[in-house]
């Protein structure tokens, strides 16, 4: 198909927006997917109000699960979601061979897209990150969101995300997890005008708002599989260019993210935060030290009244409107 129809064809889909929800996975006692628990959780989710899920990120712990559990996971949720909401799953792998295979896997089984971190372990150049997402964006039977997140992965500078977008039709956003408003800016400038379908999710819970004042489309938050009503309401003021009382419960969203971040190892204060709403994931299978699991429950203790009066602030905010 010639790039410019297969282009065409890619704007015909909805562009990927709103608040995606990137999930823990529930454990049994024993290590395994509680998949039955999984359903449970995720039907709860949509009904508080998140726009997407993200099964396989960061906060679903993916590099913790084999490739076989991952493919699992994207299918249980897809056949359980049953496009109540639209699902963008993670399909990073050790290398290019294995990432594609997982991408058409994925698409296979529904997912409206797939996100790939950047390679991680060995930092690569610009060069190098840009010749790794064509070769993938080259060869997948679905659309690709980038995945820039720093921390942990070779970053994606604004002249690479630029060159994709233009150049693979297949690539539909980004998530970018830096938290750096100016950069989330200078993509948009880029990009924008020559795609405007192409998508913009922040992943840095504290820069929500900031995010979207400058043009974001929404964001993948690990908050929002703790207080989805609250991240779904930002979104929303947000959106309605209400920024003021948008800022308002994002200071509130950004005191629950200050206490959750802290605990070593993420995610584990946001399985507290869960804890705090009634729902035990079970333990992480990255093991904790006593002393861990003891600031782990101190956690859940500290945030279940915080949770519970921004719920009900919010509560009393929305039915006054």
């Amino acid at each position: 198909m010639p790039r410019e129809l297969e282009r065409l064809g890619r704007m015909s889909a909805p562009p990927i927006s709103g608040i995606l929800t990137p999930n823990i996975v529930p454990l049994t006692p024993r290590g395994e997917i509680d998949e039955e628990k999984l359903c449970r959780y995720l039907d709860w989710l949509i009904e508080h109000g998140v726009d997407g899920l993200y099964p396989n990120g960061s906060t679903g712990e993916f590099l913790r699960f084999n490739p076989q559990e991952r493919r699992r996971i994207t299918e249980v949720t897809v056949r359980h979601v049953r496009g109540r909401v639209p699902v963008l799953a993670g399909a990073a792998e050790a290398n290019v061979a294995e990432t594609i295979r997982a991408c058409n896997d994925y698409g296979a089984l529904g997912v409206r897209a797939v996100a790939i971190v950047s390679p991680f372990y060995y930092r690569l150049s610009s060069q190098g990150v840009y010749a790794y997402f064509k070769e993938i964006a080259d060869h997948v039977e679905v659309d690709v969101t980038l995945y820039n997140i720093p921390l942990f992965a070779s970053p994606i500078d604004v002249e690479t995300v630029t060159r994709l977008a233009l150049e693979c039709p297949r690539v539909v956003g980004i998530k970018d997890s830096s938290g750096d408003v100016g950069q989330m800016m200078r993509m948009i400038a880029a990009v924008r005008p020559q795609r405007p379908e192409f998508s913009f999710l922040t992943g840095w819970d504290a820069m929500l708002v900031p995010m979207l004042l400058v043009g974001a489309d929404g964001g993948t938050h690990a908050s929002s599989g703790v207080v989805p009503e609250l991240t779904r309401a930002i979104y929303r003021l947000a959106r309605a260019g209400r920024f003021e009382w948008a800022m308002v419960w994002q200071d509130r969203l950004r005191s629950l993210f200050d206490v959750m971040i802290a605990i070593s190892e993420f995610p584990e204060g946001f399985r507290a935060g869960l804890r705090a709403r009634g729902w035990d994931l079970g333990a992480s299978r990255q093991p904790l030290s006593a002393e861990q699991q003891q600031a782990s429950h101190a956690a859940t203790d500290r945030l279940k009244p915080m949770i519970d009066s921004v719920l009900k602030e919010l509560a009393a905010a929305t039915n006054r409107q």
